[in-house]
């Protein structure tokens, strides 16, 4: 019998499970988006009704429809949920109210008050375990900000005056367990929902950019990932967790006892190509779905000059909470323009953002960039990966995962039903790499130009937006 692991990816933009097996295959997997997110005043953004769950079933359903194994087969379950997501759980264990993702303003602020109705507060993946395996449980390595969490045991504060400042009472926190750790097993009642075999070990994985770290082979500080993902970051692996500084923070690490160094990110990074996407495709009827408008983009872009003929794009389409007047901005605009210059110029300017703040985050750490892989969605565009290479003037190495965030949660999984007997082994056997892209000089020279430019766009725009957000 091959044993195989299922790994839930809860994404920001879709929810996607996968069937692996303990060489890091991957046999059938599915994906299902999810909807819009619900806005309101205030910098509310909540997932509409029970979307996370709903997607989740449904994925698991078509994933499991096309595995062609025996239901037995599947020795655990890995869940990795959306990080910095807000759940509020009556005793039932369902929602008092929507998740609020983690672009709602309310969950970088304590909780003000808690209606009496709320038995459990967690985040998204600890609200799945319990729809899984109706136990309280969730990953010590998913919660950061608010929550009172002591970073360094990775265990909830017992300082009363920190449970005060979250406006969390201990009684309504989950459980904490490490990744790997047992959340619970499958309940008859999710089995029916999912498809998943009833009594199916689930496993703790972590928040979703350390599972994605883990899923693209991250276990030495040498390596730095970008991930291209609805929220752009890079991040790097260490040991301790060095002193406070504001040009990185410390993220707990999918390997119990380790941390990322994370940069700050761009809020709605590859998001703001599905925006282009979407625009292009309601003027242009003709281009039957997104797929093929955003094939016929990256086509006519390849054909666009670096630096897109003069056009420089700010990526704060959602600004970060530090700075919350800036807006996002197209720069240089001209006749010459069209939909391409706007697809190369929105990539480049995710791109040397991420320059600037991946080489402060090495400064701060006195570390010099040695390999640089990619991840996420945007790494499956060669165009993305060559404009990565030249902006950051050194080989781009592709993550060997389309999912590495699934292949980090079907780790954890493999660690904790024993097909491996700790991370290295496990990454060892089911990591592999991808293709690399090395960077054009000519091209190299252009963008390291740019870079100069591009670093001084904050003094000009800051002002400007300031001066707009107080009117």
């Amino acid at each position: 019998m091959t044993a195989y692991v299922l790994a839930v990816d809860g994404g920001s933009q879709s929810t996607k499970v996968s069937v692996v097996d303990g060489a890091g295959v991957v046999h059938v997997s599915a994906a299902v988006p999810l909807r819009p997110y619900a806005l309101g005043p205030g910098g509310r953004a909540v997932h509409p009704d029970d979307d996370l769950w709903d997607t989740l079933v449904e994925a698991s359903r078509r994933a499991l429809d096309r595995f062609d194994g025996a239901a037995g087969d599947i020795v655990a379950v890995g869940l990795c949920g959306i990080r910095f997501c807000r759940a509020m759980l009556d005793a039932r264990g369902r929602l008092s109210e929507p998740v609020l993702s983690w672009m709602d303003a309310r969950t970088s602020r304590p909780v003000r008050s808690l209606d009496p109705e709320v038995d459990l507060v967690c985040g998204a993946g600890g609200y799945l375990a319990v729809r899984l395996t109706g136990e309280r449980r969730d990953s010590a390595a998913s919660y950061q900000g608010t929550w009172p969490l002591d970073p360094r045991t990775r265990r909830w504060s017992e300082d009363p005056a920190e449970l005060a400042r979250s406006g969390l009472p201990a009684a309504v926190l989950p459980e904490l367990v490490e990744p790997a750790g047992l959340l619970g097993h499958v309940t008859a009642e999710a089995s029916a929902r999912t498809g998943i075999p009833a009594g199916t070990p689930v496993h703790a994985t972590a928040n979703d950019k350390a599972v994605e770290a883990l899923g693209a082979g991250l276990l030495g500080p040498g390596t730095t990932l970008l991930s291209l993902g609805t929220y752009v970051a890079a991040m790097t692996l260490g040991e301790d967790r060095p002193p406070v500084d504001d040009r990185y923070w410390v993220n707990a690490a999918a390997q119990p006892g380790r941390y990322l160094y994370e940069t700050r990110g761009v809020r709605r990074g590859m998001w703001t190509v599905s925006w282009l996407r979407a625009l292009v495709s309601a003027a242009a009827p003709d281009l039957v779905d997104e797929h093929e408008v955003q094939r016929w983009l990256e086509h006519g872009a390849r054909d666009v000059p670096p630096g897109s003929e003069g056009l420089l794009t700010v990526p704060d389409w959602l600004p970060p909470d530090d700075a919350p007047y800036r807006r996002g901005a197209l720069l240089g605009l001209d006749g010459r323009h069209g939909p391409h210059h706007l697809h190369r110029s929105i990539l480049e300017g995710i791109v040397m953002t991420m320059h600037g703040h991946v080489s402060a985050m090495h400064d701060a750490l006195g570390r010099p960039l040695e390999r640089l892989v990619v991840s996420g969605g945007g790494s499956r565009s060669d165009l993305m990966m060559r404009i990565v290479a030249e902006v950051f003037g050194r080989p781009a190495e592709r993550s060997g995962a389309p999912d590495a965030a699934g292949l980090g949660a079907a780790i954890c999984a493999a660690v904790g039903a024993g097909l491996h007997t700790d991370f290295a082994s496990a990454v060892a056997a089911m990591v592999r790499p991808g293709d690399v892209v090395e960077p054009d000089p000519e091209s190299r020279e252009r963008y390291a130009a740019l870079l100069d430019v591009y670093a001084g766009l904050g003094d000009f725009t800051d002002p400007m937006f300031r001066r707009m957000a107080a009117l």
